[in-house]
């Protein structure tokens, strides 16, 4: 797409066509609905979990939270199933030379409360979400904003709100895909009254999006949240169905009986036990495509014996005495790809033969060779173990995992499991946990920078195991400040070589999205990210 092009999502310099998605289905693929059944005012029930956060959504940067804040608010743009960006609130997105920005929305959007959508309403909860003192776990992504600082409560300067439909946005340095960013949770607008209380805001959030809550009572929380189509929103997202009742299961398995009963309309994750029998059991109403989600494990970098020249080794070791390819293909049924480095196959610029990513081959001899030689500098003890929620379908993997890495070193190695989400994601964002334990990335938006600086990059908000690298945070700087896609993705590949020798996390594998549906739902499409397109189905 070109520069200034009005009624489409404006990235300007070529960038949008470059990282559209490849990715292609290979399910049964969607039903078209029947407009003459459908009806309009159906319910679709589909699987979730209870968020991490109050629903604010500079602070939401989990699946189970964005399932909701992505449905109740519009953002500037928003995705199509194939990752391509295409306006929502946007009218515009205007850019000369890739740093300085001028947006102008369209006139006339309300919140659910009535208040009007304006810039006012984009630039103060940015200026929000920006500051220090207010702890959002998505303050990161307003980094690159003039006037973002790490060290004190700095406004975001470089935000004018010129008139109610128009602002502009001055960014440090150069940024090749920073319009593709705004269609991500963290830039999504708040009404004036969220400033009120926003801790009471979260409980009960009032959005501009296609869904609204159905009542201030509607998030039940650690069984469900009820949403109801939003008669105000007029955009692109309008949805063909009455309501989403998203319900927060304690497994996978759980959810999966609930579909196969007919409790349940869309599941977005088949368990491991039931990858050899989904395809038979949902005939015609499953998929299994590739999304842009990575799988990993992270080692803390205070981790004793994972520091320094040890560390080095020991995570080089743990890394190569992973058997993915055997993992990938007995625990999910080829359903995951092996890891050939940090970030997705179906985003534009990936390579699987970058240098340095041997270290995610599966080689014994060479492993056993690092870790003797870790020993050398300090004698490993006790029992290395990788933490997960037990109520996300984890323990297989985790088991394969950690017993690849018990034979092959012959060291004690086990899982540490949590009973929720929750309780999990709360050790790790507070920095108590004592394992090594595993993370994942579900793409916020198509580009390879969002796999590399959002979980490595210095104090990024979702840097868990507390990574820095002046080398590392200098080529994606470098990267960044190119206005040619192309440009930027060999200084990001590059930047991966960094990461290869150091290993902040251990990539496992790409996740393909593997879901299915009832009989009772019909024009059922996943999107690039893996999470269902809820707006688009159909019930009967």
């Amino acid at each position: 797409m070109k520069i200034n092009r009005i009624g489409a999502v404006v990235v300007g310099l070529g960038i949008a066509a470059a990282l559209t998605l490849t990715g292609c289905s290979t399910g049964g693929g969607a039903k078209p609905s029947a407009t003459s059944t459908a009806n309009a005012t159906a319910i679709i029930t589909a699987n979730g979990s209870e968020p991490q956060n109050p629903l604010i959504p500079t602070n939401t940067n989990e699946t189970g939270g964005g399932k909701i804040t992505d449905n109740i608010f519009a953002g500037l743009v928003y995705y199509k199933a194939d990752g391509t960006p295409v306006n929502d609130v946007a009218s515009s997105i205007k850019t000369t030379d890739a740093q300085n920005y001028t947006i102008k929305i369209k006139p006339g959007l309300k919140f659910t409360n009535g208040e009007p959508v304006t810039a006012k309403s984009f630039v103060d909860a940015w200026q929000y979400g920006a500051l220090l003192s207010n702890n959002q776990l998505n303050s990161y992504f307003f980094e690159s904003i003039q006037g973002f600082s790490y060290d004190n409560d700095s406004p975001l300067t470089g935000l004018k709100v010129v008139d109610n439909t128009t602002f502009t946005v001055a960014l440090k340095d150069k940024e090749a895909d920073f319009p593709l960013r705004l269609g991500y949770t963290a830039f999504m607008p708040l009404p004036a009254v969220a400033f009120k209380d926003i801790k009471a805001f979260g409980e009960n959030p009032i959005g501009n999006g296609p869904y609204k809550l159905k009542s201030p009572t509607a998030w039940q929380h650690n069984v469900k949240i009820d949403l109801i189509a939003n008669p105000e929103y007029t955009g692109p997202r309008k949805a063909k169905n009455g309501g989403l009742s998203i319900v927060f299961y304690a497994t996978e398995d759980a959810a999966y009986a609930d579909l196969q009963s007919g409790t349940l309309d869309v599941l977005d994750s088949v368990p491991s036990a039931d990858l050899k029998t989904y395809k038979t059991d949902f005939p015609g109403r499953y998929v299994n495509q590739p999304a842009a989600i990575f799988q990993s494990f992270t080692i803390p970098q205070n981790l004793p014996h994972f520091t320094g020249a040890e560390g080095k080794l020991r995570r080089a070791a743990l890394s190569m005495a992973i058997n993915r390819d055997q993992i990938t293909k007995v625990i999910f049924e080829g359903t995951r790809t092996p890891a050939t480095d940090f970030t997705s196959p179906v985003i534009a610029g990936y390579s699987k033969s970058l240098p340095g990513s041997d270290v995610l081959k599966f080689n014994a001899a060479q492993a056993k060779k690092d870790w003797a030689a870790a020993d050398k500098i300090s004698p490993w003890s006790g029992t290395f173990q990788i933490g997960y929620n037990a109520d996300g379908g984890h323990q297989g993997w985790v088991d394969a995992v950690t017993n690849s890495i018990k034979n092959t070193l012959g060291i004690q190695a086990s899982g540490a499991p949590y009973p929720t989400f929750a309780q999990f994601r709360t050790v790790v964002t507070k920095r108590t946990i004592t394992t090594a334990f595993r993370t994942g990335w579900q793409a916020d938006y198509p580009a390879l920078f969002n796999f590399l600086g959002p979980l490595y990059a210095t104090n990024a908000g979702s840097n868990d195991g507390d990574y820095s690298s002046a080398k590392f945070d200098g080529l994606l700087k470098e990267g960044q400040a190119q206005t040619n896609v192309e440009a930027a993705n060999k200084l990001f590949k590059q930047s991966q070589t960094v990461l290869f020798t150091d290993l902040p996390a251990i990539p496992l594998w790409y996740s393909n999205v593997t879901g299915a549906y009832g009989k009772s739902v019909s024009d059922v499409k996943f999107g690039w990210n893996s999470v269902p397109i809820y707006t688009d189905i159909a019930k009967g």
